[in-house]
Order: structure tokens, then sequence, then C-alpha cells
């Protein structure tokens, strides 16, 4: 059975509060699930808290999250992670050209 990462809706009427779950794709959205990865209130203030390490091992294991958890899961930064991109490499990367650049222009 495929694996899915998903949001599960709960609050009250035009008070949307979701959870961030891995379900079964089977199961139906407001159903059973495995396990709860976090939450996320779209309503202002917005907020947004995933178990990075959980995700990491839940994408690892070939669960597949949905679009808009896809895009949150960017946000957070679990998606460089589970990819092996880590931000200070790549900042340290870009100085490194930057550096390269300039020393150039500065000798011609």
């Amino acid at each position: 059975m495929a694996v899915v990462i998903r949001l599960r809706r709960s609050g009250a009427k035009k008070r949307p509060f979701y959870r961030i779950v891995v379900a079964h794709a089977a199961y139906q959205p407001r159903g059973q699930y495995i396990e709860s990865l976090g939450y996320y209130s779209p309503i202002e203030p917005v907020q947004l808290e995933v178990d990075v390490d959980r995700a990491v091992s839940w994408l690892n294991r070939g669960a597949q999250p949905s679009e808009t958890v896809r895009s949150l899961l960017a946000k957070t930064g679990t998606l460089a992670k589970w990819r092996g991109e880590d931000q200070t490499e790549t900042a340290t990367e870009e100085t490194a050209v930057e550096e390269t650049a300039v020393e150039e222009t500065a000798t011609e």
C-alpha cells in the first residue's frame, strides 16, 4: 500500500487548522493515519511546525508528499535536508565564486 504525507483538516468552521500526517493513500483524508509529523495554521499569525527528522525518515522510506505538503516542507528546509543539500555549503560555494570573480576583476 502506498504511503502519503498530507494535510488532515481540523478546527472550527472558517477557522482551519491542519495536521501534517503520514497515512495510507487509500485512507480517507479525515480517517486513520499512521503518524502525525506536525501542524500548519494558515490563520494570521501563520504557524508551521514539522518534525524534520521524522519527515526525512518517511521520505527516505518512499512516502509521497502532496503538493501543498511539499511546499510546506520546502519552507521548513526539510526537502533540502532530505536531498542532502545543506544551506551552509551552498552559501560557502556562492561566496567562493563571488570572491574569485572579484579577484579576477582586480587583477585585470
